[in-house]
């Protein structure tokens, strides 16, 4: 029989990286998802999600939890509009002056958190940090194809790249090029020249320009946040705002049940009817831009040879995992794209179930009688459900499969190190460029915790990438993306689940309250009647 290994590890989460979610308990926060009190502006607006952020520095990490809170606090240059299109953001206006020059016109009279001043000196004082292997930041790929950025004037930042740059908007629009106050990073080196970790002072200060300001983080429990009243948009609807750390789904929808939180992220397609039936308790249903996988380590046997790959993807039943723990709230994948993203191939095949050419190439393999190994999860309900339904699955092919559950943070580190055999992990478009996805997860300059965690090495895959990035013409860009895709599935580092759907509960008392396809919750606009 297989066996289930629980590692429960310690619930501390202060320096690691990654990109999913799952993790710990939480205390009482005062406020009544169900009160009727109006404009209720003394109770803080709570929300409760399965994992605790990583880092509180928009270069300190690549996970979609630290996000969550980030994207409130810091703002970026460029944002994407409702059409996914580039739009102003800390930059009112930029020009093309050619195919590797970009001026960016920002913004003026806009002041960071702590009073210092908005300019492009702040800008490059920002960039210049995110690519400095000192700190050693996981989300350098953003600014990687930049040659260099250039002080014009005091509003006016102009950025060069070594090549043509296709994704250059788009990667300005990623939380990882967030802005934070010139003067945070100034006193963050500082505390490292005295020995302390990049980021160290940062996490206990988190200073932007966004409509949320840091308060406190209570790690593994609760960060709050308030209202930035000097703002320079429109003002948050709330005045106080608790992002608390609930690991477990039903935990989690209990707190909204009783009215100790407004919201719960992630509630699990298995508890919809659940909070549905619930008395004063919405579900908020949206499309994501996400892929959830099964990652293989293509540098450890077995998984080293393409046909063991192959074989197992042909032997994992999609279908009943999206109907029997996503039921029915997923689309299947075919590859690692999503259908919304720029550069998605509609007409591309994933691998077919066919379990006798799957136990044709492994005895090719050499592995007919399959072997033992180990999949590794964070303790999020929904992946835990994915490792048990692919461990029963696989015993079609012989493969005896040990699952290990880890404690978030300890999980990303590991995985990052390429201590793992298989694991199951999600991905977030975030930028809606498949360059994001593709580029990342398997471009062979990106293994670890930049995103390639499969190690996947091909040079004719890497050269499909590079040619992506630098092509400008869409038609074009999408027919290497196309190729990449089908290559893909042929090397099957990963096998591609689906591309499921954000479930949340929301009280019927919070009203402009939503959620982006990137998974980031609308604190902003969200406020109790």
């Amino acid at each position: 029989m297989n066996i289930l290994v629980i590692l429960i590890l310690s619930l501390v989460l202060a320096a690691c990286a990654g990109d999913g979610s799952g993790n710990t308990s939480s205390n009482d926060v005062d406020g009544n998802a169900n009160s009727d009190d109006e404009n209720d502006t003394d109770a803080p607006l709570t929300a409760t999600v399965g994992a605790d952020v990583v880092s509180l520095s928009v270069q300190g990490s690549n996970d979609i939890p630290s996000g969550q809170v980030t994207e409130h606090i810091y703002e970026t240059l460029v944002n994407l509009d409702e059409n996914k299109e580039p739009a102003e953001g800390l930059a009112e206006d930029w020009e093309q002056v050619d195919e590797r020059t970009w001026d960016f016109f920002l913004k003026k009279d806009i002041s960071f958190h702590d009073g210092e001043k908005f300019d492009a000196e702040a800008v490059k004082s920002n960039f210049d940090r995110l690519m400095d292997k000192e700190i050693g930041s996981p989300r350098t790929f953003l600014l990687e194809p930049v040659d260099s950025w250039e002080v014009i004037d005091d509003y006016t930042i102009r950025i060069k790249t070594k090549d043509p740059f296709a994704p250059l908007l788009a990667n300005l629009a990623h939380i990882g090029t967030g802005i934070m106050s010139p003067a945070m990073i100034e006193e963050d080196y500082q505390q490292m020249e005295e020995g302390e970790d990049p980021d160290s002072y940062i996490n206990k200060q988190a200073i932007g320009t966004g409509p949320l300001q840091f308060e406190s983080w209570t790690p593994g429990e609760k960060i709050e946040l308030s209202r930035s009243d000097d703002y320079h948009g429109e003002l948050a609807k709330s005045e106080k705002y608790v992002v608390k750390v609930v690991s477990e789904q039903s935990a989690r929808i209990a707190e909204l049940e009783t009215g100790n939180s407004d919201v719960a992220e992630s509630i699990g397609s298995s508890n919809v009817k659940r909070v549905e039936q619930t008395d004063g308790v919405d579900v908020v249903d949206v499309p994501s831009v996400s892929l959830d996988y099964i990652g293989l380590n293509t540098e450890k046997e077995p998984f080293d040879d393409v046909k063991v790959r192959q074989a197992i993807s042909m032997v994992i039943d999609k279908e009943s995992i999206i109907d029997g723990v996503y039921e029915g709230y997923s689309v299947k994948a075919e590859g690692p794209v999503a259908p919304t993203i720029f550069g998605h191939d509609e007409s591309l095949k994933g691998s077919e179930y066919d379990v006798e050419t799957a136990k044709q190439l492994m005895e090719e393999a050499g592995y007919a009688d399959g072997f033992e190994t180990t999949l590794w999860t964070d303790d999020d309900d929904g992946r835990k459900d994915i490792a048990v339904s692919v461990q029963s699955q696989l015993e079609e092919l012989n493969i005896d499969i040990e699952i290990v559950e880890l404690e978030w943070g300890t999980y990303l580190e590991r995985v990052n190190n390429g201590e793992h055999d298989m694991f199951v992990l999600g991905w977030s478009t975030a930028t809606e460029d498949a360059d994001f996805t593709l580029y990342q997860l398997f471009h062979s300059s990106q293994h670890g915790s930049t995103g390639n965690r499969t190690f996947i090495d091909d040079d004719e895959l890497d050269s499909l990438l590079d040619d992506a990035r630098q092509e400008t013409d869409i038609d074009k860009r999408k027919e290497i993306y196309s190729e990449a895709q089908e290559l893909l599935v042929e090397l099957a580092p990963m096998i591609y689940l689906g591309h499921s759907e954000h479930l949340a509960g929301v009280g019927e008392n919070v009203k402009g309250f939503d959620i982006a396809s990137d998974g980031t919750l609308g604190l902003p606009s969200a406020y109790k009647e």
